[in-house]
């Protein structure tokens, strides 16, 4: 096969870009290791920036998105014994956040590239790319070859596309953190109207929701946690303790329909493009999901690129695909200290002693009084503008 663009990856990235292209008349593939079916049931992500509902929006796929999605225009920090708001209406007014899981995302993207007859290959194995300095093309599968002129590399952090790439030809910057995530998806009515952010002397947790019905959670846990460590019981235990720190707050509890362990680390590859490889999403960049930004900067990173590909269609120039890198590289690194400033605020770490303890009740609440500090926190929460960085 030829085609314009080969896309490695059909999670939301490589989905949104072969959309957002096929908008522009560019021509794309998909290539995906896992099944159609996987790929729309894996639970992840499921906070959108203004920004990204907006870029959903004008592609058309944002119908279902506005039926469904619950929007916020505030989250709630709990320390202390007390709970403080912070309102997006107030201190970023026009922009909020839409809770709506990534795998409903993904649905919508591969039901409309599907319907406009789009290129989606599911379960491709053994993907390579090559010749990424010439005239690049992809081999899976059973001897199949895919010619194009640009490769996507939006497969994620254990993706084929950046391994493909030179070690001295990347710089990569990386922090591990001392803890994991536990997530939960329970089938329980969300306890409350946004979500909770909350940090204890036991740990941080997270609630979050899905739906009318169901309800997302997180507990901060020791690296080597298994799932089975935490039985239902065990869990819910723990999150009453953790989030129930406020008179009036009743947790609603039920059934667990899925259990995960998340590590927490921070990884930026720079540059985000070799040759005729252009890497977005979590290829090219991870955040802790503290700040709720992985989603967005892949996001980011397809629109950008989209532009880029469709005025070096249109024109022959390559300046905007010479800059994609550093253009993205801006609005990762604003996220990542973002994500690291959220992280570092409300965990709690084994070697912090009290000097450290009493810094982040002290910025807690400069954050929670001070009308300034607030805005920068909802300014970041609910992600700048696409064209500001």
């Amino acid at each position: 096969m030829r085609t314009q663009v080969g896309i490695v990856g059909g999670g939301p990235a490589g989905l949104l870009l072969s959309h957002l292209l096929a908008l522009r008349g560019i021509d794309s593939v998909v290539l995906e290791l896992r099944s159609r079916e996987y790929c729309e049931r894996r639970v992840r992500a499921g906070v959108l920036e203004q920004g990204t509902v907006d870029v959903l929006t004008a592609a058309g796929v944002g119908e279902r998105l506005r039926r469904e999605g619950l929007p916020h225009d505030g989250i709630e920090l709990r320390y202390g014994g007390g709970t403080h708001r912070i309102a997006f209406e107030k201190l970023v007014p026009g922009r909020n956040i839409t809770v709506y899981g990534q795998q409903e995302v993904v649905k919508d993207l591969i039901e409309a590239r599907l319907a406009a007859e789009g290129k989606i290959h599911f379960e491709v194995d053994d993907v390579r790319v090559h010749d990424l300095d010439g005239s690049p093309y992809i081999t899976y599968g059973d001897g199949q070859r895919l010619d194009c002129d640009v490769i996507a590399g939006c497969d994620g952090f254990h993706g084929v596309t950046r391994a493909s790439i030179p070690e001295d030809a990347l710089t990569t910057f990386q922090r591990d953190y001392p803890f994991a995530w536990l997530g939960v998806l329970a089938r329980v009515p969300p306890s409350a109207e946004e979500l909770i952010y909350a940090r204890t002397p036991k740990g941080f947790a997270l609630h979050s929701m899905r739906s009318p019905e169901v309800s997302r959670f997180y507990l901060q846990v020791p690296t080597d946690t298994r799932e089975e460590d935490w039985p239902d019981e065990r869990i819910w235990a723990e999150l009453k303790e953790r989030l129930s720190t406020v008179p009036g707050f009743t947790l609603h509890t039920g059934p667990i329909l899925e259990k995960s362990v998340t590590p927490m680390r921070s990884f930026v590859t720079e540059p985000m493009r070799h040759g005729k490889l252009f890497l977005a999403g979590d290829a090219a960049h991870i955040v802790p999901p503290t700040g709720a930004k992985g989603l967005n900067l892949a996001v980011a990173d397809v629109t950008v690129l989209t532009d880029a590909l469709a005025h070096w269609y249109a024109t022959g120039e390559t300046g905007l695909l010479d800059s994609y890198s550093a253009t993205c590289l801006r609005r990762v690194w604003r996220a990542q200290h973002f994500s690291w400033w959220m992280t570092h605020l409300l965990h709690t770490f084994d070697d912090e002693d009290a000097y450290g303890e009493r810094l982040q009740t002290s910025y807690l609440d400069y954050v929670t009084s001070s009308e300034a500090a607030a805005t920068t926190l909802a300014e970041n929460y609910v992600g700048m503008a696409l064209g500001r960085l």
